[in-house]
């Protein structure tokens, strides 16, 4: 497996050193970074924005598992802890895997509950889907469509008056 996009937010602490820890952590992996958005959070309102950004990243050796396994050494090395009574809550640091392809460049489709591919929720959340577009204009989440179709489709598109563009921050320099 060769290519993935994921998404990084953050609500606790410092907020920008973790997403920066993320894209560092990545390595040579990482081909494309996203803009910053601050955004209310999802699922859960009693709890401080977030700031989240997507990463286009490219290993020709990983595995789906293995950009699993990444991800959550990344949030283990942000200092996240689980809150298995509170799902959508505060955290340091949230990588999720939203898509992989393969070498062939196909999508990899998975229904595996550790791991769902692509993410189960990525079309609806605009936090994941206009970071994305920065990056890959052109790109389509796999099985629901292009991406700046889904950014003008409902509930997405009430959200995006929700996120804040940070150009003050820049996780790519």
């Amino acid at each position: 497996m060769t290519r993935a996009v994921l998404s990084l937010g953050s609500n606790l602490d410092d907020r920008e050193a973790n997403l920066r820890g993320a894209v560092t952590g990545l390595g040579d992996a990482v081909r494309a970074v996203s803009g910053v958005y601050e955004t209310p959070p999802w699922g859960d309102a009693d709890q401080p924005f977030y700031l989240n950004a997507v990463v286009l990243a490219v290993d020709p050796a990983a595995t789906p598992r293995d950009w699993l396994d990444r991800a959550h050494r990344l949030e283990q090395a942000a200092g996240r802890v689980r809150d298995p009574e509170r799902r959508f809550g505060p955290r340091t640091l949230d990588v999720d895997v939203i898509a992989v392809w393969d070498d062939d460049d196909r999508p990899v489709v998975s229904d595996d509950p550790e791991l769902t591919l692509p993410h189960p929720r990525a079309h609806l959340r605009a936090f994941v889907l206009r970071p994305w577009l920065d990056i890959q204009p052109y790109g389509q989440v796999p099985g629901h469509g292009w991406l700046y179709e889904l950014v003008r489709a409902a509930p997405v598109a009430a959200d995006l008056a929700d996120l804040r563009p940070r150009e003050d921050i820049h996780l790519d320099s």
